[in-house]
């Protein structure tokens, strides 16, 4: 049986569970989200659910949100990404501090930034993110010095979940090259056999909307 994925281009917490299933080699297939219009908040959506987010992963009867619960089903079903037991505990703790310090600070400033109309920017607000995400970038990119992965020896959900939104091309305050360590990083995974960028591996584009 084919696993959907609801999910849309432009979302970085989407692109962790797609490319998780991805380059786990299940077979799946996106279902795409029309979230700039609304198809989130209606009656059918959250009848699949009620969070009115996406990613929503359906794999016959089981329905499941969160990108990193998705993520953990992924590797309960096929064995990948998780770690070695003894990595599991670091594993989540990066997964919750990507959650809490990364992804949730990029997401909402890049959509501030590029989805909504410029006259209501707030533009204090942007700066005020940009400071909390640099804090973040730093201990990311300290983290990575001297090693290839977040975790252990090889891919884990720790580096699918943080490097969920550091792919995109619009400017939200991450530039590749001021983080020599998160680049090198974002290198080792772009050249995964089977690795695809966002706007590749998802439906929805900004471009579909200009």
């Amino acid at each position: 049986m084919t696993i959907k994925l609801h999910c849309f281009g432009e979302s970085g917490h989407s692109y962790k569970a797609a490319l998780a299933l991805e380059l786990s080699g299940l077979a799946w297939e996106p279902v795409f989200v029309d979230f700039f219009s609304g198809a989130h908040r209606t009656g059918d959506y959250r009848g699949l659910n009620v969070m009115a987010e996406a990613p929503v992963l359906v794999d016959g009867d089981v329905r499941l949100s969160q990108s990193g619960v998705i993520q953990q089903y992924i590797s309960d079903k096929t064995g990948k990404f998780a770690g070695r037991p003894e990595e599991k505990y670091e594993v989540l703790r990066w997964i919750l501090w990507d959650n809490h310090k990364l992804s949730s600070q990029a997401g909402m400033t890049r959509f501030l930034m590029h989805f909504i109309p410029e006259d209501k920017r707030p533009q204090e607000v942007i700066t005020f993110m940009q400071g909390r995400l640099k804090a973040a970038f730093k201990t990311l990119n300290t983290h990575l010095q001297g090693r290839e992965w977040i975790v252990g020896d090889g891919l884990t959900n720790a580096d699918l979940t943080c490097c969920g939104y550091l792919f995109y091309p619009e400017p939200f305050g991450f530039d590749r090259a001021e983080w020599p360590h998160i680049d090198a990083w974002l290198d080792r995974i772009s050249a995964l056999p089977g690795w695809k960028h966002p706007y590749d591996l998802m439906p929805g584009n900004p471009s579909d909307r200009a």
